[in-house]
């Protein structure tokens, strides 16, 4: 048996039932038990995004914006390009269905990890704050081995899954495919400008993030929404087939060999997991770095993260991919299958050129995002004296990632991406009742902020 076989057999054991009963199932309970609040509170959400908190910079590293930039730094990435193709590619357009349910539910979860993260956080000893789900499993949950094992899995994520690997090889290939850029240059020149950055730390890290996380987005909204508009008189169509095939693939496809409902949902749910990493534990990391006093404000702004990555973006993909009719050809995949339907739907290979650009904004982010991540699981293993051999080795292995195939990488992707769910949705069911009660005494403040103002006039 062959790696690549023993691989495949490990991740459809690990995103089998069990994981993703736990992830909808946290992301359904938290969602009833706080009210729907990512859509009651979405707006409230949006504000405090571009809202500064009173009196809160005396605490936290970076501002709340520069926080969620480096958790939409690490999110919006090859997921929303390359993963969303392989999911539809796998599961039909079904799968891109399944994948607004786990982000409509994954918001509340976004929500409560990072709310944890502000609860639970300390800070180092170079005086940066620390937190993330290795902090509130040891410090609310009192299970030590646990937060050593979430932060293992997190190191592992960094180094093979999300962090390096997929977005290296995105990178370079699709400098390869739209403009003839060989591999190893490709390599080089991102391996280089990483370490530049990466050496500065999280400031400079979110500084960088701040500036490339909107501008990217916007251009790839815009494109996507040209592409869209361009073809609207499919709107209806696309949309019925997404629905239709995510209950009844075979019926909506006409039969089509592969595609069944199970298939749908785990390509769906699994690259859409990949892409706004709900429930993984990552976005809480950079959450916890935020200058803020209000663990409830930090998750609200967090969650928005999920909205923006997943029901903005990946959508916008994914409506691309099925409107064009693209999604059914056999002959390309990952970027290049994106490269394809975005030269289909303007009529033009300016839409690869597009899709080029956009990728490698998305994926170098998501390399600086992780690298973050995965220092701060190692800090809290090994202590402050093992980042420079951390950041050594994830460099190194920056450089690697490109020279690996594109099937062994998402296969390990979501393995290890499994894997560091499980600590965390444990930690996240463990601790339900801090979530329901801080969110209640802060809405209840707001309210009685009110009734004095009204009071007083």
């Amino acid at each position: 048996m062959s790696l690549q076989s023993i691989l495949s057999t490990a991740d459809n054991f690990i995103w089998g039932p069990p994981l993703l009963i736990l992830l909808s199932g946290t992301g359904i309970y938290l969602t009833f038990r706080l009210g729907f609040i990512q859509i009651v509170q979405l707006p409230r959400a949006l504000y405090y995004l571009f809202n500064k908190e009173r009196g809160s910079k005396k605490k936290g590293d970076v501002s709340a914006f520069a926080a969620l930039c480096t958790a939409l730094a690490a999110t919006i990435g090859t997921g929303n390009i390359v993963g969303v193709a392989t999911a539809v590619q796998a599961g039909g357009p079904g799968a891109i269905f399944w994948m607004w349910i786990v982000a409509l539910f994954g918001m509340a979860t976004k929500y409560a990890e990072c709310l944890l993260a502000l609860k639970f956080r300390v800070k180092d000893k170079n005086g940066f704050m620390a937190g993330g789900p290795m902090y509130y499993i040891e410090r609310g949950l009192g299970i030590k081995w646990l937060a050593q094992l979430f932060a293992v899995f997190g190191i592992l994520v960094a180094f093979f899954g999300i962090g390096t690997f997929p977005q290296i090889n995105a990178i370079t290939h699709a400098m390869e495919d739209t403009f003839s850029v060989p591999v190893i240059v490709s390599a080089a020149i991102v391996t280089t400008l990483v370490a530049l950055i990466i050496l500065g730390g999280v400031k400079r890290i979110a500084s960088v993030a701040s500036i490339m996380v909107p501008f990217m987005a916007v251009l790839y909204v815009v494109t996507s929404a040209v592409v869209i508009i361009l073809n609207w008189h499919l709107i209806p169509d696309t949309i019925a087939l997404i629905i239709h095939s995510a209950f009844d693939p075979k019926a909506a496809l006409g039969g089509a060999v592969g595609y069944t409902v199970l298939k749908a949902i785990q390509s769906g749910v699994a690259r859409g997991i990949f892409s706004n990493e709900s429930g993984l534990g990552s976005a809480p990391i950079a959450a916890a770095a935020a200058q803020t006093k209000e663990p409830v404000r930090q998750g609200l702004i967090s969650m928005t993260g999920t909205f923006l990555d997943t029901i903005i973006v990946c959508t916008m993909t994914g409506i691309v991919l099925v409107l064009t009719g693209a999604w059914q050809s056999s002959d390309v995949a990952g970027a290049a299958l994106t490269n394809f339907a975005y030269s289909k739907g303007l009529g033009t290979s300016i839409g690869a050129t597009i899709v080029t650009v956009g990728l490698l904004f998305f994926a170098f982010t998501t390399i600086l995002g992780w690298c973050y991540y995965g220092e701060r699981c190692v800090v809290y293993l090994m202590g402050i004296k093992a980042i420079k051999i951390y950041r050594t080795l994830f460099i190194i292995l920056v450089g690697c990632g490109a020279f690996i195939h594109l099937d062994l990488i998402w296969i390990l992707a979501d393995i290890v991406n499994g894997l560091m769910a499980f600590p965390n949705l444990i930690a996240l069911i463990g601790l339900r009742k801090v979530v329901i009660e801080e969110t209640r005494d802060y809405f209840e403040r707001i309210k009685q902020t009110h009734r004095d103002q009204d009071d007083v006039a």
